[in-house]
């Protein structure tokens, strides 16, 4: 047992699904997987593991930001020897062509620091996906017909800046959009040797100021997880 996941050994699969909302794990793992069981509960983290057409999956939250992230990512790695690590969570848009519920597969995360930062000391290491995952998510959203754009994104550590020159200078070098995680996700999965991807779905736009309902987000997030899974076991 690790620190803050009480799964069992074996009760953790190789591929594991990473919403930041913990309850919106246990909507996924209910809409999604054959009989989901929760393996883990400490501290109101929720993961859930069963199966996707026969293939093993788990999916746990990570709560908001790196920090948070970090905990879940390592432990998974480390403790579970989990394999294939794939983000699924909102993003707001910087570019003008990017709309509300279109899709973005983070081919690289820049970021300002992450937890991993110490480890890194003078270096600006570029973190990237798994490109096999993410050549199988474009493909699986392709097929559904869901608009889809990939490119580098935006790690940020906090949600309400008062940065307002970030928006332009970031639109100027075409980041797509900014979420939370993804960058340590993607350092962590490059020093264990893992798979990673975020499959990001635009909820809000920065540059017009458009927001998605709260209902349609679930019908949009849905779609996200369907890309998801299609990818993992491509």
């Amino acid at each position: 047992m690790s620190t803050h996941i009480g799964a069992r050994p074996g009760e953790i699969a190789e591929t594991v699904l990473l919403p930041g909302d913990p309850l919106r794990a246990e909507w996924a793992a209910r809409t999604f997987l054959r009989d989901a069981v929760c393996v883990n509960r400490v501290r109101g983290m929720l993961g859930f593991t069963g199966t996707w057409n026969g293939h093993r999956v788990t999916i746990h939250g990570t709560g908001m930001g790196m920090p948070s992230l970090s905990i879940y990512a390592n432990e998974l790695l480390r403790d579970f020897g989990c394999r294939t690590l794939i983000r699924v969570g909102s993003a707001g848009a910087y570019q003008p062509a990017l709309g509300l519920r279109d899709v973005v597969l983070a081919q690289a995360a820049s970021w300002v620091s992450t937890p991993s930062t110490p480890y890194l000391r003078d270096l600006h290491l570029a973190p990237i996906a798994d490109w096999g995952l993410l050549l199988a998510a474009h493909q699986a959203a392709a097929r559904r017909g869901t608009p889809v754009h990939v490119g580098n994104i935006l790690s940020s550590d906090t949600f309400y800046t008062e940065r307002d020159d970030h928006t332009a200078l970031l639109t100027r070098h075409g980041v797509l959009a900014v979420e939370m995680e993804t960058a340590e996700l993607y350092l962590l999965a490059a020093r264990q040797g893992a798979r990673a991807l975020a499959i990001l779905t635009i909820s809000d736009h920065l540059v017009t100021g458009e927001d998605l309902p709260a209902d349609d987000r679930e019908r949009s997030f849905g779609e996200m997880f369907e890309i998801a899974l299609a990818a993992a076991f491509a």
